[in-house]
């Protein structure tokens, strides 16, 4: 065991293990074995073309899947420090989080899912699980990046108990309602510290959003006046830039503080009594739970919905609907290999098999490459027409 971490965290040595058998890395750990794998995977590459709120081509700027991935990882590995957690593993689950998004954000995966309601669905926690264990071809003894139990644990953030069922070990836990280990739950908590706060900053970039909208939230409200307080001449955009950056400090630190105190108080010896607990024990203050529900509903209602963003979740739909209506009808639109595999996907299993092969196609592209995929396929210019105006 390694003495610097605390007992409850995870421990390399004591990891549940593989799906396939692979002798201990040399010199490195588990979990920066799983995580490395992940950085050298095709689906991480793809991650810097898929949108996080922005489309790719609107600007240099925005945030994209690999850049938010980048940022989950950097809160995640601050907060795991504190309290003696691996910081591999949650670094590990971090990076891999999101390698099973679609192209175009959540419209992108809301219009696939809507594509597949007949077929089983679509939800990218359950196809970042899919990449890791099937998808992936790199290696020569297994598909997939043959990932640990505790990685592959923390990218499966929920999971219904139909699915959880058909999932084996990964999903017992949801059956019979166990918790996953402190770094899966500080994982899950960074992403939505990381999405709030910089969705904020991209909104305010494009200039979808104002501070003084922002300041109708009292916690964004105090944030600002400190900063004002403290650099009198700071102006726009480092003015708001500075906030976000006060904001993101204020929960890290709120999160340092009540997950060590409720582990203080739940005591567990164990990532094992960890999962026996009623709940989790990475956890924000009921405070600052409410601020960032707060945030959540704001951007909600005045960025996500704006008739900006509006109108790419419109293109995307119908861009994924389109495409996934053309594989469905004639296999050989789709490269000999994806074909191949959506064939022998319907002999075997039938025609839910077939349309999740298709599915796996559709969520691996990028915003980009579904555009060029769209325009092939139906004689349009919607590759060379921005997806914004």
């Amino acid at each position: 065991m390694n003495p610097t971490l605390a007992r409850y965290a995870a421990h390399d040595a004591a990891s549940r293990g593989r799906r396939h058998d692979e002798k201990p890395p040399a010199y490195r750990g588990e979990f920066q074995r799983d995580r490395d794998r992940v950085i050298h995977s095709a689906a991480f590459r793809r991650l810097v073309y898929k949108t996080q709120v922005f489309v790719n081509h609107e600007g240099d700027l925005y945030r994209t899947r690999l850049t938010h991935s980048l940022e989950v990882a950097q809160i995640a590995r601050s907060v795991a420090r504190a309290l003696r957690l691996n910081e591999d593993l949650v670094e590990a689950i971090s990076l891999a989080h999101d390698l099973g998004h679609t192209a175009f954000g959540h419209a992108g995966q809301d219009a696939l899912n809507a594509c597949m309601r007949d077929y089983g669905g679509f939800e990218h926690n359950l196809q970042s699980l899919r990449v890791v264990d099937e998808l992936e071809e790199r290696y020569a003894s297994f598909n997939g990046l043959n990932l640990s139990f505790e990685t592959r644990e923390g990218i499966l953030k929920h999971c219904s108990a139909q699915n959880a069922s058909q999932l084996g070990d990964i999903g017992k836990r949801f059956i019979d309602r166990k918790q996953p280990g402190l770094e899966a739950q500080l994982a899950n908590l960074a992403d939505e510290i990381a999405y709030n706060n910089h969705d904020v900053d991209d909104g305010i970039r494009a200039g979808l959003i104002e501070l003084g909208q922002l300041e109708t939230i009292p916690f964004f409200a105090d944030r600002a006046a400190d900063v004002r307080s403290r650099f009198p001449d700071c102006r726009e955009p480092r003015l708001a830039r500075e906030i976000i950056r006060s904001m993101i400090d204020k929960l890290v630190t709120d999160v340092i503080e009540t997950s060590q105190a409720l582990v203080d108080r739940a005591g567990p010896a164990s990532i094992e009594a960890v999962r026996e607990q009623d709940g989790p024990l990475i956890a924000l203050s009921t405070e600052l739970h409410e601020v960032q529900t707060a945030l959540k509903q704001f951007l909600r209602r005045e960025l996500y919905t704006h008739p900006h963003v509006e109108k790419m979740t419109e293109r995307a739909h119908a861009t994924i609907a389109d495409l996934f209506a053309a594989f469905r009808d004639d296999f050989g639109l789709m490269p000999e290999d994806h074909a191949n595999r959506a064939r022998a996907a319907l002999d075997e299993s039938g025609p839910s098999a077939a349309m999740r092969a298709i599915a796996d196609y559709i969520a691996g592209m990028t915003d980009r490459f579904a555009l060029q995929q769209h325009a092939r396929i139906t004689g349009s210019d919607s590759a060379a027409a921005p997806l914004l105006d």
